[in-house]
């Protein structure tokens, strides 16, 4: 990630003045992030969600766990060591909010460990899917695990004595790693009495093992391994203690973008240092004694607070392995296929079928592949004369990626603004950009300070008519697999302003010069969040007049001072506010005086809610937007989005209907914010059940 630079002034930005809040009005966004982990891991106690699939609801909040300590955590322990004590929104200061998240964190993973040990462990037992324990191999496994460990492991593996000679190794950031006590001397008289043992990255964390009972799936942990054999790369000494430890670092990156001459090239310096970044968490086995605990704190500069001690093991994401061994469809989700819209498959000019009307597609229930079958028509098509396309997150091997490569060496112009800053895929995107350059395209990195989040790809083609332009926008990025688990909204459209208002960003990103007026897009960071605040104030001076008023937004996360203080203000006029907000919400609904006509909701279900829609208005006169942006400060003012308005009443009739009012009904996978902060699952009562996520899939099964 690039530095986070302050916003810039200019006299179209609404962030150069950030609004105050009282403290008692708005909720910790840290905190809120933690609950929404807590949502998420209760998708693992939910006995309707398939075995599984439970296993991996346990897994993502492990990772996702590891990557708020990795961005979050550390940005608050800088805070604290550069003595800043300003306090957020909500009146806690850095020290005070660090607190608080180890006190949460600590118990979401004490929860997660009951889950694995209490819950899914047995479960898995009981349809056949055991991960073994040592003491629970029979002797053809103990014999096989011996085989493995001298043929495959030791190879790789580079036990390291502490001495003054031999250090403690510098380990990678989430890396497994073993603490060995030891007594005796070695070959040369040394006593040390500890050595460290890095598992290897390059072979698999979890093994299927042989041996077992028939028609039982067994597995064992590559660590276990490793622990049960430890004692072989130690000759002639004794094994006193083996205590399984991690350590989460820093994995932000912070690049002086203004003073980088090649940004790829500074971003290509700076990855290597996120691997070895300062530690901010050490996770060690509970059983790990105060001693060892204390020197592997002292190794890592840590604090007691930062210690957390775990009753399994250590990294229950290595878990998620299980998944891809385990042949049993019967206790995964049953397979989906998105239906493609009505007639698409019936007209092989995907130019034709555009300019006849405009296509919504609504993501995973509908595929994606139109737009990808669009862009590779548009790659062959002799009257395609160029294609620009933003790039975020599109997969290491992606479609997308290829068929601009086509376009290019079809002789076409190929745009292709990439995204080098988009968290934890800067590796693989300088990748694709060396693809794509050396396949001719002309690869832009984005504007210094901003990141490029707009999800945009425009094709200019030679009709008979006149140069025509074509258009796809979205609220999620260009990644088949994302595509099939996330929900999305994506337009494929030839209305001339939008398309001219595409070419206008276009040419902000590449070129130079002050902001181009757009007629139909809204664009951070210039207009969208002034437009945001204004269609809310509007509401609110409409309910002051006694006219029906209403707001209704879904995104996945809302923390923007302004627009809190903006929906505060609508409430309070007697606008009715339903906002559908997946993760993060810093607002505070039903206080007295304040938000007592605002309700918050969260849906978490099979798929990833992602789609960003508002609609400001009530009846037929009601706009409605769909955007890339969420609303929280560095939407509006860091990153390059745009918000598309959708005139056409029958598709805006559809996105209310799918993405703002049926998720209302949700009484199955819904969670309704309380005014304290906490969240409370909604429950069918005497209502029929219906989950959205579940009656969307179904039509577009029907």
């Amino acid at each position: 990630m690039a530095h986070e630079h302050s916003p810039r002034t200019t006299g179209t930005n609404l962030l150069v003045s950030q609004e105050i809040l009282n403290p008692l009005h708005a909720i910790n966004r840290e905190l809120s992030s933690l609950a929404f982990q807590r949502r998420v891991l209760s998708m693992a106690l939910d006995p309707a969600v398939p075995l599984l699939e439970r296993v991996r609801f346990l897994t993502i909040t492990c990772a996702n766990l590891d990557e708020f300590f990795e961005i979050r955590v550390s940005r608050l322990q800088r805070q604290v060591e550069l003595g800043l004590t300003a306090s957020g929104t909500d009146g806690l200061p850095p020290n005070e909010t660090l607190n608080r998240i180890h006190d949460e964190a600590r118990a979401i993973v004490a929860e997660q460990y009951r889950i694995w040990s209490d819950v899914l462990m047995p479960a898995l037992t009981n349809v056949g899917i055991r991960l073994v324990q040592p003491s629970q191999w029979t002797e053809e496994q103990t014999r096989w695990v011996e085989t493995y460990f001298r043929r495959d492991v030791v190879p790789v593996l580079t036990p390291i004595g502490l001495d003054p000679a031999h250090p403690f190794p510098h380990v990678q950031n989430k890396n497994q790693n073993l603490l060995v006590s030891l007594s005796g001397q070695d070959a040369f008289g040394r006593q040390s009495g500890i050595a460290i043992v890095q598992v290897p990255r390059s072979l698999p964390r979890v093994l299927a093992i042989p041996g077992g009972r028939p028609g039982v799936q067994e597995f064992v942990l590559l660590s276990s391994v490793i622990n049960a054999c430890v004692g072989e790369l130690f000759p002639g000494m004794t094994v006193r203690n083996v205590i399984s430890f991690r350590v989460t670092r820093d994995a932000d990156l912070w690049l002086a973008e203004e003073d980088a001459d090649d940004l790829l090239e500074a971003l290509q310096g700076e990855l290597h240092r996120r691997r070895y970044g300062d530690a901010v968490r050490l996770e060690v086995a509970d059983h790990c004694p105060d001693t060892l605990a204390d020197f592997l704190l002292g190794e890592f500069e840590l604090d007691p607070i930062d210690l957390y001690r775990v009753d399994g093991p250590v990294n229950l994401n290595r878990l998620n392995s299980i998944l891809d061994l385990c042949d049993r469809p019967d206790l995964r989700y049953p397979a989906y296929t998105p239906k493609l819209p009505r007639g698409w498959q019936d007209e092989d000019d995907r130019f034709e079928r555009i300019r006849r009307d405009d296509l919504l597609l609504h993501h995973p229930y509908e595929a994606a592949a139109p737009v990808l079958e669009f862009l590779r028509q548009a790659a062959d098509d002799t009257d395609v004369l160029a294609i620009k396309q933003t790039l975020y997150r599109t997969g290491a091997r992606s479609p997308y990626v290829e068929a601009l490569a086509q376009a290019a060496r079809n002789g076409k112009d190929v745009t292709a603004v990439i995204e080098l800053r988009a968290r934890f895929d800067e590796a693989a995107n300088i990748d694709l950009a060396a693809q794509l350059q050396k396949a001719g395209v002309n690869v832009v990195y984005g504007v210094v300070g901003y990141k490029t989040h707009a999800k945009m790809l425009l094709v200019v083609r030679r009709e008979p008519e006149g140069i025509r332009r074509y258009v796809h926008l979205g609220t999620g990025n260009y990644h088949p697999q994302t595509a099939r688990a996330y929900t999305d909204l994506g337009l494929l459209t030839s209305d001339p302003a939008i398309c001219e208002d595409v070419h206008k960003v276009f040419l902000q990103l590449t070129g130079l010069g002050t902001p181009r007026k757009l007629d139909r897009l809204l664009e951070s960071p210039f207009t969208l969040g002034r437009e945001v605040i204004a269609r809310i104030d509007a509401q609110a001076a409409r309910a002051k007049a006694g006219l029906p008023a209403r707001v209704q937004a879904k995104m996945n996360a809302l923390s923007e001072a302004n627009v809190i203080a903006a929906l505060y203000r609508a409430s309070q006029a007697g606008v009715e506010i339903d906002l559908i907000i997946r993760g993060i919400c810093c607002l505070r609904p039903g206080l007295p005086g304040v938000s007592e006509n605002i309700r918050v909701r969260s849906i978490v279900g099979r798929f990833l809610e992602h789609a960003r829609v508002w609609r400001f208005g009530d009846g037929d006169d009601a706009e409605v937007w769909f955007a890339s942006a969420d609303w929280m400060s560095r939407s509006f003012s860091r990153r390059v989005e745009v918000a598309t308005p959708v005139r056409n009443p029958e598709l805006r009739a559809r996105i209310v209907d799918e993405c703002l009012t049926q998720p209302l009904h949700d009484n199955m996978q819904a969670w309704i914010l309380d005014v304290d902060g906490s969240y409370t699952r909604a429950t069918p009562g005497l209502a029929p059940p219906f989950s959205v996520q579940e009656w969307l899939a179904g039509r577009g099964e029907s």
